[in-house]
């Protein structure tokens, strides 16, 4: 049985170049975001498997003798690869959870990944557990930050260690830690699991960089992480607007086709960005000075004139890069487009009363702004009293 409080928590992710050329086999470089989900896994009532998510108005608690009825209509047969989920495993338990079929929700589709998780891993390695665990996130949801890979990541990292399948590594008197490659490898592909549950048919590049953390480059399906990454301070913008990412992406590849002769030159000098930056940030110290920024600016402002081409920019986008601009700064967006979120370089030198004045000129247009760092640690181990304030007070709210 499981008798320690201990949390758990994975970064979100930005791309940092690369966006839309990478479905066309181009590199895409993808950075750990220093916005992160936590996980608070405590001792439950025996016989009970409690979960709460807030964030999303999930409080859903479960007797282990019903669970483990049920986890033989969904478990693989306990060896090989991790299961992969299949169309009427998740009907059986989204007729148990209560989850409508075609609902998603993010409330479903988070259940409904908790529940495929936990009956998987514990058919797999041991029993239902008896815990408590409570998810909180700093993360936005919908808004193209791999909110649902940390969660996922977050989630196989607690139900692995809790089933024994991976060590519990923090040791007394130490307020962080983390698994073995070895151990991390399992965590990933569990949560790729769960990816698929809530996307379908996911990238992995989302849940491999909530667990490894620092930047990954992607290409072609294959992810090899950076060999080393230097921690830059960004600013993170969500202008707010919606948009879809299978529209921008069929409009991209419209007009490829329209005007192939004038576009795949496009797509060529974003690939060539983004192998640029992966060579500029590999060079670069742990924590640059401001004469290595001016390369990285450069690449912003080229790699976001090239996403207009493209045809994925966005009035806010425009507005978001002016602003910055107008405090010398330097920005691009992230993710799809068409609105979504914008990043913008925060070199060392930049006074905070000009990042300051930035961010109440960003939030005057209707937008949401956070200070935070790119090239963030993966999944972590935390003690629960090392929590930041902040974190340990959404925690006892939730």
């Amino acid at each position: 049985m499981w008798a320690r409080d201990v949390a758990v928590s994975a970064p979100g992710k930005v791309i940092l170049h690369g966006e839309h050329a990478v479905v066309l086999g181009k590199v895409a470089l993808a950075v750990a975001l220093d916005l992160r989900t936590f996980l608070r896994l405590r001792p439950g009532a025996e016989g009970r498997l409690s979960v709460s998510l807030p964030g999303v108005g999930v409080r859903r608690s479960w007797d282990t003798p019903g669970l483990r009825a049920l986890r033989g209509r969904i478990a693989g047969k306990g060896r090989g690869e991790q299961p992969l989920p299949r169309r009427k495993q998740l009907d059986a338990l989204r007729e148990f959870a209560g989850i409508a079929a075609g609902a998603s929700a993010p409330e479903s589709l988070a259940t409904l990944a908790f529940l495929y998780m936990c009956l998987a891993i514990s058919a797999k390695y041991g029993d239902v557990p008896s815990v408590d665990i409570l998810v909180w996130s700093e993360l936005p949801t919908g808004a193209g930050l791999g909110s649902s890979a940390a969660y996922a990541v977050c989630l196989a990292a607690a139900l692995l260690m809790v089933c024994g399948a991976i060590s519990c590594p923090l040791q007394e008197g130490e307020s962080t830690a983390r698994w073995t490659e070895e151990e991390l490898t399992l965590i990933n592909s569990w949560a790729f699991r769960g990816e698929q549950v809530i996307h379908g048919n996911p990238s992995g590049v989302d849940n491999a960089v909530g667990t490894w953390g620092g930047a990954l480059r992607y290409q072609a399906g294959k992810i090899t992480p950076l060999k080393r990454v230097p921690t830059l301070r960004i600013l993170l913008t969500n202008t707010k607007v919606p948009r879809s990412t299978k529209v921008l992406v069929a409009g991209v590849k419209e007009k490829i086709l329209k005007f192939p002769a004038i576009m795949n030159p496009v797509l060529d000098s974003i690939d060539a960005i983004s192998q640029e930056c992966q060579s500029v940030l590999e060079a670069m110290p742990a924590n640059p000075s401001p004469e290595h920024y001016p390369v990285l600016e450069e690449f912003f402002d080229i790699n976001q004139h090239h996403l207009n081409v493209l045809g994925v920019g966005h009035p806010s986008l425009d507005r978001l890069c002016q602003v910055t601009a107008s405090h010398s700064l330097h920005s691009k967006l992230t993710g799809a487009g068409g609105g979504g979120c914008g990043i913008t370089l925060l070199p060392p030198d930049t006074s905070p009363l000009a990042v300051e004045a930035a961010k109440q000129d960003l939030c005057a247009c209707g937008f949401e702004c956070w200070e935070t760092k790119i090239g963030a640690p993966g999944v972590t181990l935390h003690s629960c009293s090392s929590l930041s304030a902040h974190v340990l007070h959404a925690l006892a709210q939730s």
